[in-house]
Protein backbone atom coordinates (compact mmCIF):
# COMPACT_ATOMS: atom_id res chain seq x y z
CA UNK A 1 0.00 0.00 0.00
CA UNK A 2 1.44 3.36 -0.82
CA UNK A 3 2.08 5.52 2.03
CA UNK A 4 1.60 9.27 0.27
CA UNK A 5 -1.65 7.88 -1.90
CA UNK A 6 -3.93 11.11 -2.47
CA UNK A 7 -7.37 10.75 0.04
CA UNK A 8 -9.83 11.65 -3.59
CA UNK A 9 -12.71 12.46 -0.95
CA UNK A 10 -11.10 15.48 -0.42
CA UNK A 11 -10.12 17.14 -3.81
CA UNK A 12 -13.18 19.10 -5.94
CA UNK A 13 -11.73 20.04 -8.95
CA UNK A 14 -8.00 18.38 -10.93
CA UNK A 15 -6.54 19.78 -14.09
CA UNK A 16 -5.07 17.21 -15.94
CA UNK A 17 -2.31 18.75 -18.75
CA UNK A 18 -1.04 17.34 -22.16
CA UNK A 19 0.78 19.54 -24.82
CA UNK A 20 1.28 17.36 -27.45
CA UNK A 21 0.20 16.56 -30.98
CA UNK A 22 -2.86 14.80 -31.54
CA UNK A 23 -2.58 11.40 -30.87
CA UNK A 24 -0.75 11.82 -27.42
CA UNK A 25 -3.74 14.02 -26.36
CA UNK A 26 -6.26 11.20 -27.15
CA UNK A 27 -4.45 8.58 -25.47
CA UNK A 28 -5.23 10.35 -22.18
CA UNK A 29 -8.57 10.29 -22.03
CA UNK A 30 -9.06 6.59 -20.03
CA UNK A 31 -6.98 9.03 -17.18
CA UNK A 32 -10.38 11.20 -17.73
CA UNK A 33 -12.48 8.24 -17.29
CA UNK A 34 -10.67 6.29 -14.57
CA UNK A 35 -10.58 9.45 -11.96
CA UNK A 36 -14.42 9.94 -12.82
CA UNK A 37 -14.82 6.09 -12.21
CA UNK A 38 -13.30 6.23 -9.32
CA UNK A 39 -14.04 9.73 -7.46
CA UNK A 40 -17.74 10.76 -9.32
CA UNK A 41 -17.99 14.19 -7.22
CA UNK A 42 -14.47 15.54 -9.00
CA UNK A 43 -14.87 17.99 -11.72
CA UNK A 44 -11.76 17.07 -13.91
CA UNK A 45 -10.60 19.90 -16.55
CA UNK A 46 -7.92 19.41 -19.28
CA UNK A 47 -5.60 21.87 -20.41
CA UNK A 48 -4.52 20.97 -23.89
CA UNK A 49 -3.24 22.61 -27.23
CA UNK A 50 -6.21 24.14 -28.90
CA UNK A 51 -5.49 22.06 -32.26
CA UNK A 52 -5.47 19.06 -30.21
CA UNK A 53 -8.55 19.91 -28.14
CA UNK A 54 -11.24 18.09 -30.35
CA UNK A 55 -9.72 14.75 -29.17
CA UNK A 56 -11.20 15.64 -25.65
CA UNK A 57 -14.34 17.83 -26.54
CA UNK A 58 -17.67 15.95 -25.71
CA UNK A 59 -15.95 14.02 -22.89
CA UNK A 60 -18.03 12.70 -20.37
CA UNK A 61 -15.97 12.87 -17.84
CA UNK A 62 -14.19 16.49 -18.78
CA UNK A 63 -15.88 19.47 -17.04
CA UNK A 64 -13.78 22.39 -19.35
CA UNK A 65 -11.19 21.82 -21.16
CA UNK A 66 -8.59 24.96 -21.19
CA UNK A 67 -6.35 25.61 -24.42
CA UNK A 68 -3.23 27.14 -25.41
CA UNK A 69 -3.15 28.69 -28.78
CA UNK A 70 0.30 27.58 -30.39
CA UNK A 71 0.14 30.74 -32.13
CA UNK A 72 0.27 32.95 -29.31
CA UNK A 73 4.15 33.59 -29.27
CA UNK A 74 3.73 34.46 -33.11
CA UNK A 75 1.65 37.33 -32.31
CA UNK A 76 3.63 39.36 -30.32
CA UNK A 77 4.99 39.96 -26.80
CA UNK A 78 2.70 41.60 -25.62
CA UNK A 79 -0.70 39.93 -26.98
CA UNK A 80 1.04 36.35 -26.21
CA UNK A 81 1.41 37.95 -22.16
CA UNK A 82 -2.08 39.13 -22.42
CA UNK A 83 -3.54 35.37 -23.29
CA UNK A 84 -0.90 33.66 -20.82
CA UNK A 85 -2.29 36.05 -18.18
CA UNK A 86 -5.73 35.43 -19.32
CA UNK A 87 -5.25 31.27 -19.17
CA UNK A 88 -3.91 31.88 -15.54
CA UNK A 89 -5.88 33.43 -14.06
CA UNK A 90 -8.83 31.66 -15.40
CA UNK A 91 -6.69 28.01 -14.02
CA UNK A 92 -5.76 29.98 -10.50
CA UNK A 93 -9.73 31.29 -10.53
CA UNK A 94 -10.56 26.92 -10.43
CA UNK A 95 -8.52 26.61 -7.33
CA UNK A 96 -7.15 23.17 -8.71
CA UNK A 97 -6.43 20.62 -5.83
CA UNK A 98 -4.19 18.24 -7.74
CA UNK A 99 -2.48 18.80 -11.16
CA UNK A 100 -1.70 15.49 -13.12
CA UNK A 101 0.95 16.73 -15.68
CA UNK A 102 1.49 13.99 -18.03
CA UNK A 103 4.27 15.47 -19.99
CA UNK A 104 8.28 16.42 -19.84
CA UNK A 105 6.83 20.55 -20.88
CA UNK A 106 8.70 22.91 -18.50
CA UNK A 107 5.00 24.90 -18.51
CA UNK A 108 3.76 22.05 -16.45
CA UNK A 109 5.83 23.16 -13.41
CA UNK A 110 4.91 26.57 -13.69
CA UNK A 111 1.31 25.78 -13.50
CA UNK A 112 1.37 23.74 -10.76
CA UNK A 113 3.55 26.33 -8.85
CA UNK A 114 1.09 29.47 -10.19
CA UNK A 115 -2.11 27.98 -9.41
CA UNK A 116 -1.50 26.74 -5.97
CA UNK A 117 -2.38 23.40 -6.13
CA UNK A 118 -1.38 21.11 -3.10
CA UNK A 119 -0.42 18.01 -5.33
CA UNK A 120 1.02 17.28 -8.24
CA UNK A 121 2.05 14.00 -10.18
CA UNK A 122 4.41 14.59 -12.74
CA UNK A 123 7.00 11.96 -15.22
CA UNK A 124 10.17 11.51 -12.94
CA UNK A 125 12.59 13.41 -14.58
CA UNK A 126 10.43 16.75 -14.14
CA UNK A 127 11.23 15.58 -10.26
CA UNK A 128 9.30 16.19 -6.90
CA UNK A 129 11.12 19.36 -5.28
CA UNK A 130 10.26 22.91 -4.17
CA UNK A 131 11.39 24.17 -7.81
CA UNK A 132 9.10 22.12 -9.63
CA UNK A 133 5.86 22.23 -6.93
CA UNK A 134 5.10 18.13 -7.44
CA UNK A 135 4.80 16.29 -4.78
CA UNK A 136 4.68 12.64 -6.43
CA UNK A 137 6.69 11.39 -9.68
CA UNK A 138 5.70 8.23 -11.50
CA UNK A 139 9.04 6.51 -13.54
CA UNK A 140 8.30 6.12 -17.33
CA UNK A 141 9.69 2.61 -19.02
CA UNK A 142 11.52 3.89 -22.36
CA UNK A 143 12.67 1.17 -24.89
CA UNK A 144 9.20 0.58 -26.70
CA UNK A 145 7.99 -1.83 -24.08
CA UNK A 146 4.76 0.33 -22.16
CA UNK A 147 1.78 1.36 -24.34
CA UNK A 148 1.54 5.18 -23.85
CA UNK A 149 -1.85 4.75 -22.83
CA UNK A 150 -0.29 2.87 -19.82
CA UNK A 151 1.79 5.19 -19.16
CA UNK A 152 -0.89 7.97 -19.19
CA UNK A 153 -2.40 6.02 -16.28
CA UNK A 154 0.54 4.83 -14.09
CA UNK A 155 0.28 9.43 -13.16
CA UNK A 156 -3.22 7.62 -11.35
CA UNK A 157 -1.35 4.41 -9.79
CA UNK A 158 1.24 6.30 -8.18
CA UNK A 159 -1.34 8.39 -6.32
CA UNK A 160 -3.76 5.29 -5.26
CA UNK A 161 -5.72 4.68 -8.30
CA UNK A 162 -6.11 1.51 -10.18
CA UNK A 163 -7.95 0.84 -13.46
CA UNK A 164 -9.90 -1.83 -13.71
CA UNK A 165 -9.27 -3.49 -17.28
CA UNK A 166 -12.56 -2.53 -18.53
CA UNK A 167 -11.74 1.39 -17.82
CA UNK A 168 -8.58 2.07 -20.04
CA UNK A 169 -10.67 2.21 -23.47
CA UNK A 170 -9.92 5.14 -25.70
CA UNK A 171 -12.89 7.66 -25.39
CA UNK A 172 -13.94 10.33 -28.93
CA UNK A 173 -17.11 11.63 -28.94
CA UNK A 174 -17.60 12.65 -32.19
CA UNK A 175 -21.02 14.61 -31.71
CA UNK A 176 -24.44 14.79 -33.28
CA UNK A 177 -23.66 17.35 -36.18
CA UNK A 178 -20.64 15.39 -37.18
CA UNK A 179 -22.65 11.96 -36.90
CA UNK A 180 -25.39 13.76 -39.12
CA UNK A 181 -22.69 15.36 -41.54
CA UNK A 182 -21.24 11.82 -42.48
CA UNK A 183 -24.13 10.03 -42.24
CA UNK A 184 -25.59 12.38 -45.24
CA UNK A 185 -21.99 12.29 -47.14
CA UNK A 186 -22.34 8.46 -47.09
CA UNK A 187 -25.90 8.31 -48.04
CA UNK A 188 -25.08 10.51 -50.65
CA UNK A 189 -22.50 8.10 -52.28
CA UNK A 190 -25.12 5.25 -51.29
CA UNK A 191 -22.56 3.92 -48.84
CA UNK A 192 -23.86 1.77 -45.78
CA UNK A 193 -22.46 1.39 -42.78
CA UNK A 194 -19.75 -1.46 -42.30
CA UNK A 195 -19.64 -1.15 -46.16
CA UNK A 196 -16.34 0.78 -46.77
CA UNK A 197 -12.89 0.54 -45.83
CA UNK A 198 -11.60 3.81 -44.57
CA UNK A 199 -7.59 4.30 -45.74
CA UNK A 200 -6.31 7.10 -44.50
CA UNK A 201 -2.23 6.55 -45.73
CA UNK A 202 -0.69 9.85 -44.64
CA UNK A 203 0.98 11.43 -42.02
CA UNK A 204 1.82 14.72 -40.48
CA UNK A 205 5.67 12.82 -40.42
CA UNK A 206 5.76 11.77 -43.77
CA UNK A 207 9.14 9.09 -42.84
CA UNK A 208 6.08 7.20 -41.61
CA UNK A 209 3.96 6.71 -44.69
CA UNK A 210 4.40 3.53 -46.76
CA UNK A 211 5.25 4.37 -50.78
CA UNK A 212 2.54 5.92 -52.48
CA UNK A 213 2.41 3.50 -55.04
CA UNK A 214 2.39 0.30 -53.03
CA UNK A 215 -0.65 2.12 -51.21
CA UNK A 216 -2.26 2.08 -54.46
CA UNK A 217 -1.87 -1.42 -55.43
CA UNK A 218 -3.39 -2.05 -52.26
CA UNK A 219 -6.03 -0.25 -53.11
CA UNK A 220 -6.69 -2.19 -56.67
CA UNK A 221 -6.14 -5.59 -55.02
CA UNK A 222 -9.30 -4.59 -52.54
CA UNK A 223 -11.14 -3.16 -54.98
CA UNK A 224 -10.16 -6.41 -57.31
CA UNK A 225 -11.95 -8.07 -54.14
CA UNK A 226 -15.21 -6.37 -53.96
CA UNK A 227 -14.32 -3.88 -51.31
CA UNK A 228 -15.80 0.14 -51.25
CA UNK A 229 -12.44 2.42 -50.60
CA UNK A 230 -12.90 5.65 -48.89
CA UNK A 231 -9.49 7.75 -48.50
CA UNK A 232 -9.22 10.59 -46.30
CA UNK A 233 -6.12 12.71 -45.51
CA UNK A 234 -5.61 16.10 -43.60
CA UNK A 235 -5.52 19.60 -45.42
CA UNK A 236 -1.92 20.46 -45.43
CA UNK A 237 0.01 20.43 -48.40
CA UNK A 238 2.42 17.45 -48.03
CA UNK A 239 -0.53 15.18 -47.41
CA UNK A 240 -2.83 15.88 -50.04
CA UNK A 241 -0.04 15.43 -52.58
CA UNK A 242 0.85 12.18 -51.39
CA UNK A 243 -2.88 11.45 -51.59
CA UNK A 244 -3.15 12.69 -55.36
CA UNK A 245 -0.18 10.67 -56.09
CA UNK A 246 -2.01 7.21 -54.87
CA UNK A 247 -5.25 8.15 -56.33
CA UNK A 248 -3.07 8.96 -59.65
CA UNK A 249 -2.01 5.09 -59.65
CA UNK A 250 -5.23 3.94 -59.71
CA UNK A 251 -7.44 2.78 -62.77
CA UNK A 252 -10.78 2.86 -60.79
CA UNK A 253 -12.05 5.55 -58.55
CA UNK A 254 -12.77 5.63 -54.76
CA UNK A 255 -14.30 7.94 -52.82
CA UNK A 256 -11.78 10.80 -51.73
CA UNK A 257 -12.19 12.61 -48.98
CA UNK A 258 -8.89 13.84 -48.58
CA UNK A 259 -8.63 17.22 -46.79
CA UNK A 260 -12.81 17.62 -46.27
CA UNK A 261 -13.47 16.49 -42.99
CA UNK A 262 -12.98 18.17 -39.38
CA UNK A 263 -11.11 15.75 -36.82
CA UNK A 264 -15.11 15.06 -35.63
CA UNK A 265 -16.02 14.23 -38.94
CA UNK A 266 -13.34 11.64 -39.49
CA UNK A 267 -13.95 9.98 -36.09
CA UNK A 268 -17.63 10.08 -37.45
CA UNK A 269 -16.71 8.47 -40.19
CA UNK A 270 -13.75 5.50 -39.12
CA UNK A 271 -16.81 4.76 -36.83
CA UNK A 272 -19.43 3.45 -39.71
CA UNK A 273 -16.25 1.49 -41.09
CA UNK A 274 -15.87 -1.78 -41.63
CA UNK A 275 -12.11 -1.49 -41.11
CA UNK A 276 -9.16 1.19 -41.24
CA UNK A 277 -5.99 0.90 -42.74
CA UNK A 278 -3.35 3.46 -42.25
CA UNK A 279 0.23 4.06 -40.06
CA UNK A 280 0.92 5.36 -37.11
CA UNK A 281 -0.82 8.80 -36.84
CA UNK A 282 -3.78 10.29 -34.95
CA UNK A 283 -6.55 8.99 -37.43
CA UNK A 284 -4.87 5.30 -36.39
CA UNK A 285 -5.89 6.45 -33.03
CA UNK A 286 -8.97 7.94 -33.73
CA UNK A 287 -9.79 4.49 -35.04
CA UNK A 288 -8.94 2.77 -31.87
CA UNK A 289 -11.16 4.58 -30.41
CA UNK A 290 -14.20 4.32 -32.55
CA UNK A 291 -13.80 0.12 -32.00
CA UNK A 292 -12.92 -0.17 -35.93
CA UNK A 293 -10.48 -2.96 -36.37
CA UNK A 294 -7.24 -1.46 -37.64
CA UNK A 295 -4.49 -2.50 -39.81
CA UNK A 296 -1.20 -0.33 -39.26
CA UNK A 297 1.63 -0.77 -40.77
CA UNK A 298 4.90 0.59 -38.23
CA UNK A 299 8.15 1.34 -39.30
CA UNK A 300 10.79 4.10 -37.17
CA UNK A 301 7.89 4.29 -34.67
CA UNK A 302 7.31 1.49 -32.13
CA UNK A 303 4.32 -0.48 -32.25
CA UNK A 304 4.11 -1.57 -28.45
CA UNK A 305 4.06 2.04 -27.60
CA UNK A 306 1.84 3.62 -30.18
CA UNK A 307 -0.18 0.42 -31.93
CA UNK A 308 -3.72 0.65 -31.55
CA UNK A 309 -5.36 0.91 -28.19
CA UNK A 310 -7.95 -2.04 -27.29
CA UNK A 311 -9.28 -2.70 -30.61
CA UNK A 312 -8.98 -5.83 -32.65
CA UNK A 313 -5.96 -5.18 -34.95
CA UNK A 314 -3.07 -6.37 -37.08
CA UNK A 315 0.37 -4.23 -36.98
CA UNK A 316 2.83 -4.84 -39.81
CA UNK A 317 6.43 -4.61 -39.46
CA UNK A 318 9.70 -5.64 -40.55
CA UNK A 319 12.71 -7.50 -39.12
CA UNK A 320 14.71 -4.36 -39.21
CA UNK A 321 16.77 -4.66 -35.94
CA UNK A 322 17.44 -1.08 -35.92
CA UNK A 323 13.76 -0.06 -35.54
CA UNK A 324 12.18 1.45 -33.88
CA UNK A 325 14.60 4.20 -34.04
CA UNK A 326 12.15 7.47 -33.96
CA UNK A 327 14.60 8.85 -36.64
CA UNK A 328 13.40 10.99 -39.77
CA UNK A 329 14.12 8.51 -42.08
CA UNK A 330 17.34 6.51 -42.25
CA UNK A 331 20.22 9.16 -41.60
CA UNK A 332 17.96 11.87 -42.21
CA UNK A 333 16.86 11.13 -45.60
CA UNK A 334 13.01 11.30 -44.82
CA UNK A 335 12.81 7.78 -46.11
CA UNK A 336 12.58 4.82 -43.31
CA UNK A 337 13.82 1.37 -44.69
CA UNK A 338 11.90 -0.51 -42.27
CA UNK A 339 8.60 1.05 -43.70
CA UNK A 340 9.39 1.31 -47.19
CA UNK A 341 9.84 -2.15 -47.86
CA UNK A 342 6.83 -3.97 -45.68
CA UNK A 343 5.86 -5.75 -48.91
CA UNK A 344 2.20 -5.44 -50.31
CA UNK A 345 1.58 -8.93 -50.09
CA UNK A 346 1.73 -8.87 -46.35
CA UNK A 347 -0.32 -5.82 -45.58
CA UNK A 348 -3.04 -7.50 -47.94
CA UNK A 349 -2.78 -10.97 -46.47
CA UNK A 350 -2.82 -9.51 -42.83
CA UNK A 351 -6.02 -7.10 -43.84
CA UNK A 352 -7.65 -10.30 -45.29
CA UNK A 353 -6.88 -12.09 -41.76
CA UNK A 354 -8.31 -9.41 -40.36
CA UNK A 355 -11.50 -9.11 -42.06
CA UNK A 356 -12.31 -12.44 -42.40
CA UNK A 357 -12.58 -12.64 -38.11
CA UNK A 358 -14.90 -9.88 -38.28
Amino acid sequence: MLKDLIDLSILHRVLVVKLRHHGDVLLTSPVFSVLKNHAPHLEIDALVYQDTAEMLTFHPAISQAHTIDRQWKTAGILAQIRAEWKLLSTLKARRYDLIIHLTEHPRGAWIKRLTGARWGVAPKRVGTNRKTGFTHSYPVVGANRRHMAETNLDALRRIGIYPGEDERRLTLVPGTEAESFVDKLLAGRQLRKQGFIHLHPTSRWLFKCWPAERMAGLIAALQAQGHHIVITAAPVAEELAMAKAILNGLHRPVIDLSGQLSLKQLAALTAQAKLFIGVDSAPMHIAAAMGTPTVALFGPSGEIEWGPWQVAHKTITTTHTCRPCGNDGCGGGKISECLSTIPLELVLSATGELLRTL
